[in-house]
């Protein structure tokens, strides 16, 4: 989700009326620029340990896996547009029970990746302040997200444009400074690895450590679903798979060519998931600057992403409760309160809670556990999206074949965390989601059955 695109939620839906504004161009910048998010600039860290040099191929393979998925959403929502989610398609495609299922999966999803972004603000935060618990920077960041959302700040929709440019900004300032230090213009302390391509260097752990790193890779393209919700905003909703095909494909290429460079300049061993990858791979040369300038830049755009998703989340849980899948007291709205929908804003309040308390109790992996269990569910849900095409859309043979291809490639990503000891509670966090998820809609299966007209 991650959920980068939480912020850009708010935009989607209005095009419920067949009418739309946006060139397709358009819609591939929005998506560059709310899809890059901490999951890429600190979780990419745990893949590099994982698969060194060989992550640049990890992400081109989950860039294919996430066009696949983005691709059958657009062509969805261009048939059908739909004010919902793509949980509608779910239902249309399987009844009630796979609706609910994916509603709610979306959400525990996004209560995750919040836990996720919280945890790497507080990590990145420690970069100043190395002394400071984790826990203490992930309260403050909390209380300050929440303040926002109660404000109800004007104008916030206006700052996430802001804070994406803010994003891709330093993700090319890193391109073009690294560049000039492995070309000898920027003088290092330290020498620069010489680039070799045999295995040891490529795979040092092994097709195992691609294999586990692919979940990471895939996590930083997380939040397409949001985008591809959002074509049903563009004058011609033919083009949505054009859009797609640009957005990734810069996606691609802005990840893999700043990943290389950053494998490229310092040894696989220094990279670690307390700090960017970014950072470390300039720490040998002389920028005192630059890790300064670049954690902030990632600090604020983090923090606009947590706001966002923090107002996504209050916002789908009062969609879920009008479709009848949650409890009516989470559709009331406080008039005091800039008419905020309390009672959602307070269940998710308890799961930034329930983060900063798992930060206190597990300090050294809580990032690991916490974004492997996010990446997952959020593989689960493109997944229902995959097969709730194979009922929805007529597809040709081609068109299957990708579709199960897509299938293949998810299913790669959450089996590889079971390959890796170190990131292999992140798995079962996410089964357990998924059991209590599943035991509560073969409850309320048996109850819509009773409740259908005979």
């Amino acid at each position: 989700m991650e959920n980068q695109t939480a912020g850009c939620t708010n935009t989607s839906g209005s095009g419920s009326d067949g009418k739309g504004s946006m060139s397709w161009w358009h819609l591939s910048l929005i998506g560059v620029g709310c899809t890059i998010g901490t999951g890429y600039f600190l979780g990419s860290a745990i893949g590099i340990r994982q698969t060194g040099s060989s992550i640049v191929f990890s992400f081109i393979l989950a860039a294919i896996g996430t066009y696949i998925v983005y691709n059958l959403l657009a062509k969805m929502t261009a048939e059908d547009p739909q004010e919902g989610s793509f949980c509608y398609y779910a239902t249309k495609a399987y009844g009630k029970w796979a609706g609910f299922s994916c509603g709610w999966n979306y959400w525990c999803s996004n209560i995750l990746i919040m836990g996720s972004q919280l945890t790497a603000l507080a990590i990145l935060s420690q970069f100043w302040f190395p002394h400071f618990p984790l826990w203490v920077f992930a309260s403050g960041y909390s209380v300050l997200s929440i303040l926002i959302v109660l404000l109800g700040t004007k104008g916030f929709d206006k700052a996430e444009d802001i804070f994406a440019i803010i994003k891709t900004a330093a993700i090319i300032m890193f391109i073009v400074i690294a560049t000039l230090a492995l070309i000898g213009m920027i003088d290092g302390k330290g020498e620069i690895p010489r680039i070799e391509l045999d295995k040891n260097s490529l795979l040092p752990k092994g097709f195992k450590g691609f294999w586990s790193s692919l979940i990471y890779a895939f996590y930083a393209y997380g939040g397409i679903e949001v985008i591809g919700l959002m074509s049903m905003e563009l004058k011609n909703k033919e083009e949505a798979p054009k859009a797609g095909k640009v957005m990734l494909l810069a996606l691609m290429v802005i990840y893999s060519v700043s990943l290389a460079l950053a494998v490229m300049l310092i040894s696989l061993d220094s990279f670690s998931h307390k700090e960017s990858p970014f950072v470390t791979a300039l720490s040998n040369h002389n920028l005192p600057f630059f890790p300064h300038v670049f954690n902030g830049a990632i600090i604020i755009a983090g923090f606009s992403t947590l706001t966002a998703a923090l107002f996504g989340v209050t916002t789908l849980l009062v969609n879920l409760s009008k479709d009848g899948d949650a409890p009516k007291i989470f559709q009331k709205k406080m008039k005091k309160h800039k008419n905020l929908p309390l009672p959602s804003l307070a269940l998710a309040t308890a799961g930034l809670v329930a983060s900063v308390v798992t930060a206190l109790l597990l300090p050294g992996k809580v990032y690991e556990y916490i974004t492997t269990a996010a990446g997952i569910l959020l593989l689960y849900n493109w997944a229902f999206i995959i097969l709730s095409s194979f009922k929805v859309l007529k597809e040709k043979i081609f068109g299957k074949v990708m579709g199960v291809f897509g299938l293949l490639l998810l299913f790669a990503a959450v089996s590889g965390t079971i390959m890796e000891k170190s990131i292999r509670s992140g798995f079962y966090i996410s089964l357990l989601f998924v059991a209590l998820i599943a035991v509560v809609a073969f409850i309320m299966n048996k109850k819509w059955k009773k409740e259908q007209p005979t």
